[in-house]
């Protein structure tokens, strides 16, 4: 039932070792022990971002986010005792330890499972009901290219950049999608279809007029069962759209607005003042700005928001979820995640890109 998958971190490691381990098996957590095997704590993904949200880089030593006091089991514990305490705790997965507080392994939910062997997959389907790619921006800045083509038809990486979407969202098990259309609508669902060639399922919300990055949403005909990820058809990213919907199911938020890290270094000495007196001075400081990725879950009760049959951005909707005291959260990225804008935007994407794989 356990797994040495899950070899456990020095302490002298930092948050990009935290998240590569993480990466590296279905269990999503990190294991930090000491040169004599005894577990010190452990890392999820949550933990990393909320350390981010407090300031931290994945430079960052793991102590600076690691829990240092986790729930643990002993190894030779029960099958039914194991599945009960991670089901009644919350957790997908646990180190478990042997009687002097040593690391032996990590046992997961899919461990304990039917199969329940130590190479149970991943589960198949996401937690995540709906995705909805919005995608009927006229791309303006894109011009001439996009005088023909919809932006997000544009090339990235030898396939249009919806398709690069779509398919990682199929990929990650989401088993509806949703592509909100406008200019040059036909280019888009001639080239995607059903979605049944690339393995899932494509349904299309037709704007009569431009609706807004929200006010598609108004044109679902049924109410989703479960969170609703929403993203702009012109992002390319790396990041985990269900690492999105469990951060966002642990924050109980009614919306998570995705976010990247935007410094801004100041060359110049900054001189700080209060009217025409010097109150202190900052040598070429940095500014960091966590800004909109375009990348959004919601909550099902969110959709109610949204007016019918006129123009609302995501934007509206989160001040108006605010206005009413409902959660708004950050999920700051630590993935690749590019704007294609500009020409110079779509040329440094393809390089990236270029670079990734």
């Amino acid at each position: 039932m356990a797994s040495l998958e899950n070899p456990p971190l020095d302490p002298a490691a930092t948050l990009r070792d935290a998240v590569r381990a993480i990466e590296a098996t279905h269990r999503r957590i990190a294991v930090v022990a000491d040169a004599a095997g005894m577990l010190i704590g452990t890392l999820t993904d949550g933990d990393i971002r909320r350390g981010l949200l407090r300031g931290l880089t994945l430079e960052d030593g793991v102590a600076s986010a690691m829990n240092a006091a986790p729930t643990t089991a002993h190894a030779a514990s029960e099958r039914s005792y194991l599945l009960e305490l991670l089901v009644n705790r919350g957790f997908e997965s646990l180190p478990l330890v042997d009687a002097q507080g040593r690391y032996v392994a990590v046992v997961s939910r899919y461990d304990l499972g039917p199969a329940g062997s130590a190479g149970a997959p991943v589960e198949a389907r996401s937690a995540i009901a709906l995705a909805v790619i919005m995608a009927g921006g006229e791309g303006q800045r894109l011009r001439p290219m996009t005088e023909t083509l919809p932006k997000p038809m544009v090339d990235i990486g030898g396939m249009p950049l919806i398709e690069r979407i779509v398919r990682s969202l199929i990929a990650a098990g989401v088993p509806q999608l949703r592509i909100a259309v406008n200019y040059l609508h036909h280019v888009i669902e001639q080239h995607l279809g059903d979605g049944s060639a690339l393995g899932g399922r494509i349904d299309y919300l037709r704007e009569k007029t431009k609706l807004g990055t929200a006010g598609a949403l108004s044109l679902l005909t049924d109410r989703p069962d479960g969170p609703v990820l929403v993203m702009n058809g012109d992002v390319v990213t790396s990041f985990d759209c269900n690492a999105l919907q469990r951060y966002h199911a642990e924050q109980e938020a009614m919306v998570t607005v995705a976010a990247m890290e935007y410094r801004v270094d100041i060359p110049y000495g900054v001189i700080q003042s209060d009217g025409a007196c010097v109150t202190g001075l900052m040598e070429k400081p940095s500014q960091r700005f966590l800004c909109n990725a375009g990348i959004y879950m919601l909550s099902p009760e969110a959709l109610e928001r949204i007016p019918p049959d006129r123009a609302f951005n995501m934007t509206d909707l989160i001040e108006t979820c605010l206005a009413a005291g409902q959660k708004v959260c950050i999920f700051p990225l630590h993935e690749y995640w590019a704007d294609i804008g500009t020409p110079k935007d779509l040329a440094d994407a393809r390089l990236a890109l270029l670079k990734l794989t």
